[in-house]
């Protein structure tokens, strides 16, 4: 069967999807899974269309110690037992910087320039471009596409778009770009069939996980985002910090003397739920502890939310409906979700419809997700 591999790599998982291609050029999931614990505890782990478990595997720490070896794992089980061998791969690339609007064949020249973004998105961008580095190497003949989470954003006018700083600097990519873009082009795509009747309005979708973030759309498109250059902006997350006065990066660095990588450590892996509550950048963990602070860190969180909330309502001149997903909607959160419906109260009586999405986060690649309805609670 002609299928298409989709790959979504991280520092220590790969996820991969495989989908038989008919003729009519229609998509059916054959495969969902991953390899994770890389370079500690490596397991592979898959799912057939129907759920049923394909395999369930083990490796040795030295065996599986890099992004590499992890989708060689995986590229070798689906050959090798499943007799797949992918027509083309699809990539989730964090960053597409200035130069890309759209999902773009990937070669040597286009590597390159996905490459000059690693400083841009740190956590990601490294990690998205190794298998494609490896497949490059392996297999310079199969075609490989890089589907970006900045390309939903580029609708974004300049308005959005611009930093009060001199304009050269915009010209040379200093600008918002937006993130989470293929979970959000997902909910656009779905919403005609799950609410018609404010598919096209304004509408809120707060992408909540480890990482967040929240986009104004309008007629199905990006109008606003909470994230901006990077994906440190915006809401607080996990392990990031989100919405900062530059004034303290400053600090940390004149003040503090910092040097900037450990700066750069900070506001990616210690800050946001972590850093704030002390406990943990675990969801479940937080809402688990009786720790002041960790109430503090879910409270702060969903408190950045509700006036992200209202910054987004002003782009969008109003608001139709607020859809939630992401991870921690998974998570079933009860009393963050609580403390998030409380702060929204007040538009409450604006908003047609209150939508949650349950499925995960990278949409592109085609899962379904059910969609969950709950009133916002007033303060």
């Amino acid at each position: 069967m002609d299928s298409i591999l989709v790959i979504n790599a991280g520092s220590s998982s790969v996820k991969f999807q495989v989908f038989e291609v008919d003729r009519a050029g229609t998509l059916h999931r054959q495969v969902q899974g991953q390899v994770d614990g890389i370079g500690s505890r490596p397991h592979l782990r898959a799912n057939g269309a129907n759920g049923d478990v394909l395999v369930d595997r083990t490796y040795p720490m030295e065996s599986v110690a890099e992004v590499p070896a992890a989708l060689g794992v995986a590229r070798n089980w689906l050959r090798d037992e499943l007799q797949i061998m992918p027509m083309a791969v699809g990539h989730r690339v964090v960053h597409g910087g200035p130069d890309y609007d759209q999902p773009v064949r990937i070669d040597e020249g286009v590597a390159k320039r996905l490459e000059a973004y690693i400083s841009l998105a740190p956590l990601h961008q490294p990690h998205n471009l190794r298998p494609i580095r490896s497949l490059l190497k392996d297999f310079p003949t199969l075609p490989q596409v890089a589907c970006f989470d900045t390309a939903f954003h580029r609708s974004h006018g300049p308005l959005a778009d611009y930093y009060a700083i001199p304009k050269e600097l915009y010209a040379e990519g200093v600008r918002r770009y937006g993130f989470h873009g293929l979970s959000y082009e997902y909910i656009a795509n779905a919403l005609p069939a799950v609410a018609p009747e404010i598919a096209r309005k304004r509408v809120i979708v707060a992408h909540l996980g480890s990482g967040a973030s929240m986009c104004a759309m309008k007629d199905g498109r990006s109008v606003e985002s909470t994230m901006g250059f990077t994906a440190l902006d915006g809401i607080p997350m996990g392990t990031r910090p989100g919405q900062l006065d530059p004034g303290v990066v400053l600090y940390l660095i004149m003040e503090k003397g910092m040097p900037p990588s450990h700066v750069q450590d900070l506001l990616y892996k210690n800050s946001g739920w972590k850093g704030l509550s002390g406990v943990s950048n675990d969801m479940r963990e937080l809402e688990a502890s009786d720790d002041p602070y960790a109430i503090l860190a879910i409270e702060h969180f969903t408190y950045r939310i509700a006036l992200s909330a209202g910054m987004l309502a002003s782009a969008l001149g109003g608001l139709d409906a607020f859809v939630f997903t992401g991870g921690w909607v998974r998570t079933r959160s009860m009393s963050a979700r609580a403390f998030c419906s409380a702060w929204l109260g007040w538009a409450s009586a604006s908003i047609s419809r209150k939508i949650r999405f349950t499925s995960s986060a990278l949409r592109a690649t085609g899962v379904r997700c059910r969609p969950m309805f709950f009133p916002l609670m007033k303060r």
